[in-house]
């Protein structure tokens, strides 16, 4: 049966065919068919995206439309006839379908609308290595909400700031966040993985060209699916037509800053 749902979609024009994305899905939805990458079943999308980070050239984007729904027994049994390892969890259908008439999954919390919030004072919070510790002081948090879908792009706190995009699993891991990268910047999170990589793009956008920002460091986990932030805000910056200074930094999954580079969209 059909559901509004999320789903991959392809453009095969801009397509070469590299077959970076196929090892990234997880579920084996991806396959590389006359020199191009195919949806094998609409069944094994999860349209969740964990493949768009490592498509090159920007042709893999989720879209919202009616398709199959998700079927895990029909991924289980399509990974294994492939030799390829079955997901420990994998998502329900119902969890991936949408609410008519609305971008949220069906079940979605109504507390997560917009809204406009009153920032917190900066809190000065010195550097854990100049401190000496591994955590600080205490919370580096300047404003609320942090969640990007919540921000609007006329919030005051956002005009002229040094922005911090962090994929939301960095700071878990992280133990130096707060010390080392917050004070005096303004944190917008999310997950690349799970959120609606399309509403992050228009958002960001947005934002760049409505507040001069001095600079942008976007933070990802080591992992494929957190990569997508990078390309959600090369997009951005793209649509902003904004020049803006960034750098990416990448976090390892036991809490180390593999890399600082500077990012060019």
């Amino acid at each position: 049966m059909a559901y509004m749902r999320k789903m991959i979609s392809i453009d095969e024009d801009l397509c070469n065919g590299c077959g970076e994305c196929v090892p990234s899905c997880a579920e084996g939805a991806l396959a590389i068919v006359d020199g191009k990458a195919r949806l094998v079943k609409e069944q094994y999308c999860d349209g969740l995206g964990a493949c768009l980070g490592d498509c090159p050239t920007g042709a893999l984007k989720v879209i919202e439309c009616e398709a199959e729904d998700f079927d895990p027994e029909a991924v289980a049994e399509h990974l294994k006839a492939q030799g390829r390892p079955v997901p420990d969890h994998m998502p329900s259908p119902e969890s991936l379908r949408l609410d008519p008439g609305s971008a949220r999954p069906m079940g979605g919390c109504p507390g997560a609308a917009m809204r406009t919030m009153t920032p917190c004072e900066r809190a000065n919070i010195p550097s854990a290595r100049a401190a000496g510790t591994a955590q600080g002081s205490g919370s580096a948090l300047s404003h609320w909400p942090v969640q990007l879908r919540l921000v609007p792009p006329t919030a005051p706190f956002l005009r002229g700031a040094d922005l911090l995009l962090t994929a939301d699993c960095v700071p878990v891991a992280l133990p130096a966040y707060h010390a080392d990268f917050l004070p005096g910047r303004v944190v917008l999170m999310g997950c690349p993985k799970f959120d609606n990589q399309q509403e992050y793009v228009d958002k960001l956008a947005a934002i760049i060209a409505a507040n001069n920002l001095k600079s942008i460091t976007v933070m990802e986990m080591e992992v494929p699916c957190c990569s997508s932030m990078s390309v959600i805000l090369s997009h951005a910056i793209k649509r902003a037509s904004v020049p803006v200074n960034a750098r990416r930094v990448i976090v390892s999954l036991d809490g180390r800053i593999l890399r600082t580079e500077p990012f060019n969209a």
